[in-house]
């Protein structure tokens, strides 16, 4: 951001920064006020990007934050489902599940140093106007997945979270969930257990090193797993509202199959469903459809030409108006 200002040039990203521990009083303000709001440590979190919205109006430049698909397109289907089908949402259940089969005994979608901080941390959900924090992996639903199947999905924190509860009025509870098979969890525990997940650095042999990042090196690099991974994915949202008085649950979702991705573009389908999104962002900001002076969330933005291009460009969705809901 601070590069896009100094050159004068729009900015975009598919998920939120996560600020590493700093000396600079004005970050550590900002970091520390956040984490007073929510009653709990505030990791992949959205403050420190929003601070920058005074900037970026005073250069007249556009900040796009979370053009990816989760945060991105689930907070985009969100947007189009109060624009179409509610006069209120109340209720947001954000269902992120991954169908797919690499063959490996443990290997990460993305980024390992993320993906396993992410799982392994605390998770939250927003809850009549405060966050409320579990503990890692605690809430568990089942679901029946359309071209997946059954699945067991966690309650985890998504950053995504933070800006509906910002951006979309009356919203009463807002849940992220994400499917993990048993085998994963083994493992991770496991290497939590052990210490491999931390971020502290030890010293090994004369030398420093962080342990997650050690691990990252040697487990299998995400961008080596398409040609072997095949299923499908499914991510999508639950809606519970009300239109005309009376209430109303959609559910919108995107199914994408991990080969048919690996065809197209040589990667399986995680990566197809962060590349797209981020390029109809980029896109949207760069043909001055979305724009403004200032940080933006896209939901922020009318939903209706992002919905256009993921039908265009490979990421249909579906509405299903009679959807089975999460308890």
């Amino acid at each position: 951001m601070d590069a896009c200002l100094e050159c004068h040039a729009n900015y975009v990203d598919t998920a939120n920064y996560e600020a590493e521990d700093t000396d600079d009083p004005q970050w550590r303000a900002i970091y520390e006020k956040r984490c007073e709001e929510k009653g709990f440590t505030a990791y992949f979190d959205y403050s420190w990007q929003w601070a920058y919205q005074e900037k970026f109006q005073k250069a007249g430049l556009t900040a796009l934050l979370g053009t990816g698909f989760d945060p991105g397109v689930t907070s985009v289907f969100t947007a189009y489902a109060l624009k179409h089908y509610f006069d209120e949402i109340h209720e947001i259940d954000i269902l992120d599940c991954n169908g797919g089969d690499h063959g490996y005994p443990f290997a990460t979608n993305f980024n390992p140093e993320i993906n396993l901080r992410e799982v392994s941390a605390n998770g939250s959900y927003w809850e009549n106007g405060h966050w409320v924090e579990t503990k890692p992996m605690e809430i568990k639903r089942e679901y029946n997945f359309a071209g997946v199947g059954q699945k067991d999905m966690y309650l985890l924190h998504h950053e995504e979270i933070e800006s509906l509860a910002k951006n979309i009025p009356n919203v009463k509870r807002i849940r992220f969930f994400m499917t993990f098979g048993q085998s994963y969890l083994m493992h991770m525990n496991c290497l939590q257990n052990v210490g491999m997940l931390d971020t502290t650095p030890v010293m090994f042999e004369g030398h420093e090193i962080v342990p997650i990042k050690f691990l990252k090196a040697l487990l299998p690099d995400p961008a080596s797993l398409g040609a072997r991974t095949v299923g499908k994915t499914n991510i999508g949202c639950i809606f519970k509202g009300i239109k005309d008085g009376k209430e109303k649950h959609i559910y919108i979702y995107n199914i994408c199959d991990h080969q048919e991705a690996y065809k197209e573009t040589g990667l399986q389908a995680v990566s197809y469903t962060t590349g797209v999104p981020a390029m109809i962002g980029t896109a949207l900001v760069a043909s001055g459809i979305w724009s403004g002076a200032g940080v933006f969330n896209v939901e922020e933005f009318d939903p209706d030409p992002y919905m256009d291009m993921l039908n265009q460009y490979g990421l249909p969705w579906i509405v299903d108006e009679n959807p089975v809901l999460v308890d």
